[in-house]
């Protein structure tokens, strides 16, 4: 059962971070074992293939001395009906051919290794599961497919910058009784058209649309371990970063966990309405580590050979969850790149973001992108560029922010703007720029620039980074909160705990103007344009709705809050200027001018940036609690931002030269000529 954990896990979004905790058991798997002399295997067969005809096994697993398929009538509670035994394929495999139409069967598999038979497993491939993910079923995926699914295809953009990426979990977005939405907590919740909050707002997919965004980043919706999916209705919370079966959807967030095709349906019906609105999906995807560890689907196929060691043969633990994988080695790597490939194939999957993206190599991300652009030129791929923990796995060969110049197709996240902006993750009290802390300066600009090489940005003076480790915007994913760590609301309440609620928004306001005009992939935690908190609970991968649930009653109270994001995006998808696709363009057009006050940043971008109408745009950003005078080159501008309001399209117009910037707000004057 998915409740009897010897851990949970978080996702993690902090360097260095432990977020599980967990003992490893002593193993003498890997200990004197070359797995780079073992065969591997990368036919579009692994697992399953199933018509009316028959079913055909495939099963990869190099030192089993016997593999058996057992067939069942249900997912669960039932004996098998048939145990097959499979014969020895090429490659490391095992097959096994059950004739007949078996649409409806589930079934496992079981193997002999060391001279036993190892406990059974629905196989690392499994693309259907039933209850708690315990057997895969054999289902006809044709029909798993919603009305248009043929025609269905997301959002077309030229680049990764072009995207407004909004990351939301299925439960925290619905489950609250002030969402309006039906099927709280499930996949198609946000299938729900004309959904209102209890005051009469947009909610579920009308408040995305309304708000403006491209891409929904949806946390881990493959089946996950910490549910237990026979008890829905008394159901704990989870982010689901603790996986089990990777290439099947997780039943919580079905209406029926025990159908295998209800599962599969309702997420391909919220993927297809999120396109039909415009809105592209990314996925969340956790192949750095497993929720359990011998008793792993990995494990119990192919023991040892998926993780990586320790000298003493216990579990390497870089993920800081109790293991690693390994994608080093061949067969691994084939499995992650085949099944985001899977995912973009069977599900129209736009984007990809890994978790704790530093455990795997760089050999193996740049083959994922490269993969899915074959695919579709839009996907795009991001990920966390560390890790939680140290790995066996060099440095120089890890997917670190550090590295992300060796790897073309792959963002990361910026910690760099991300902690100069309100001040240090790890330290709840710690302000930054935005909120009135000095020496952050040149951080921030690091951030403006997407950590790409500048003239007038000393990388010296950087509080993370050191050097500009990026070679492209493309590369660069800035943000101030995610759903890791105290959202920003609870993060300002903490440092800013004298302030008014109102001062605090204004902060938010500041601290967003900045990521969502720097040159990169702006990102944003779902709820956070209404100002939505979690209590001050700043790991709530396993708290309750109470906490982690959005209160829509908030787009009421925070209305202007709302129209300032709502603006904000609206700002960035209009001018290109703000989405410049190499490191060149930004070193021409941004030109930083000289400041000699704390908390005070003035830069213009120019020359018709990138192809934009605006021949110059000039951004000015207070993060103390004085106005400060500045000097704007004399002219006809138009002000976008003033004083904690923005209008994409105008708020008015000045002849420049001296102005005042507000407290704790950012001054936005544009001009054509």
């Amino acid at each position: 059962m998915k409740v009897n954990l010897i851990k949970m896990c978080a996702g993690a979004m902090l360097p260095g971070a432990m977020l599980c905790s967990f003992n490893a058991s002593a193993s003498d798997n890997g200990m004197l074992t070359d797995y780079s002399k073992f065969p591997t295997y990368n036919g579009d067969d692994l697992e399953l293939i199933a018509d009316k005809q028959g079913a055909k096994f495939t099963l990869w697993s190099p030192e089993a001395t016997a593999a058996q398929v057992l067939i069942y009538p249900t997912d669960r509670n039932s004996s098998p009906t048939d145990t097959i035994i499979m014969s020895k394929g090429d490659n490391g495999t095992w097959k096994a051919n059950f004739p007949g139409n078996n649409y409806g069967k589930f079934y496992t598999f079981r193997i002999k290794h060391g001279g036993k038979w190892l406990k059974e497993t629905p196989g690392v491939w499994a693309k259907a599961v039933g209850t708690n993910g315990e057997r895969a079923a054999i289902v006809d995926f044709s029909a798993t497919n919603p009305s248009g699914w043929e025609s269905d295809k997301g959002p077309a953009i030229k680049s990764i910058n072009d995207a407004v990426i909004y990351e939301m979990h299925h439960r925290d977005f619905s489950m609250h009784p002030s969402s309006g939405v039906v099927n709280k907590g499930k996949f198609i919740a946000l299938t729900e058209n004309g959904t209102k909050s209890t005051l009469g707002d947009k909610t579920g997919i009308d408040h995305l649309k309304e708000l403006g965004v491209t891409h929904v980043h949806i946390l881990p919706s493959y089946d996950y371990n910490s549910i237990d999916e026979t008890q829905l209705p008394s159901n704990n919370y989870n982010w689901g970063y603790d996986p089990l079966n990777y290439n099947a959807p997780e039943g919580s967030y079905s209406t029926n966990p025990a159908n295998p095709s209800a599962r599969i349906t309702e997420m391909k019906q919220m993927i297809k309405s999120l396109h039909d609105a415009g809105i592209g999906v990314v996925m969340d995807v956790v192949y750095n580590h497993t929720a359990n560890n011998d008793d792993s689907n990995f494990s119990l196929t192919a023991p040892g050979y998926y993780y990586r060691y320790r000298p003493d043969g216990t579990y390497s633990d870089a993920s800081g969850c109790g293991n690693e994988t390994a994608s080093d080695h061949q067969q691994m790597r084939n499995f992650i790149i085949n099944s985001v490939k899977y995912w973009a194939k069977e599900y129209h999957i736009d984007g990809f973001r890994f978790d704790l993206m530093a455990i795997h190599d760089t050999e193996t991300m740049n083959e994922v992108a490269k993969a899915l652009k074959e695919i579709n030129p839009s996907i795009f791929v991001y990920g966390e560029g560390w890790t939680a923990g140290d790995s066996p796995l060099p440095v120089e060969r890890r997917a670190l922010k550090e590295n992300v110049s060796k790897m073309d197709g792959i963002a990361v996240f910026s910690d760099d703007i991300r902690d100069a902006i309100k001040g240090h993750y790890s330290n709840a009290a710690d302000r930054g720029f935005a909120t009135g802390k000095p020496g952050n300066e040149e951080t921030v600009k690091i951030g403006i620039v997407a950590s790409t090489a500048h003239p007038q940005v000393d990388y010296s003076k950087g509080n993370n980074s050191k050097f500009a480790y990026a070679t492209s915007p493309k590369q660069i994913i800035n943000y101030v909160s995610c759903h890791d760590d105290l959202t920003l609301t609870d993060k300002l309440a903490k440092s800013m705990p004298e302030a008014s609620e109102a001062a605090r928004q204004r902060a938010a306001r500041l601290a967003q103007t900045i990521v969502f005009t720097s040159q990169g992939t702006p990102f944003m935690f779902a709820g956070e344009e209404v100002f939505r908190d979690k209590k001050g609970v700043h790991n709530s991968y396993k708290s309750p709705d109470s906490i982690n649930a959005i209160d829509w009653s908030l787009k009421s109270k925070n209305a202007d809050q709302f129209r300032y994001y709502q603006e904000l995006i609206k700002l960035r998808k209009a001018h290109p200027a703000f989405r410049m696709t190499t490191a060149d363009e930004i070193a021409r057009n941004i030109v930083f001018d000289k400041v000699k006050e704390p908390n005070l940043i003035s830069y213009s971008i120019k020359n018709n940036a990138n192809g934009d109408n605006w021949n110059e745009i000039k951004l000015i950003f207070n993060g103390s609690d004085e106005a400060r005078d500045v000097n704007v080159g004399k002219g006809k501008w138009i002000i976008i931002a003033q004083d904690g309001e923005i209008k994409a399209d105008g708020l008015g117009e000045t002849k420049g030269g001296k102005m005042e910037v507000a407290p704790t707000s950012a001054l936005i004057l544009a001009r054509e000529k």
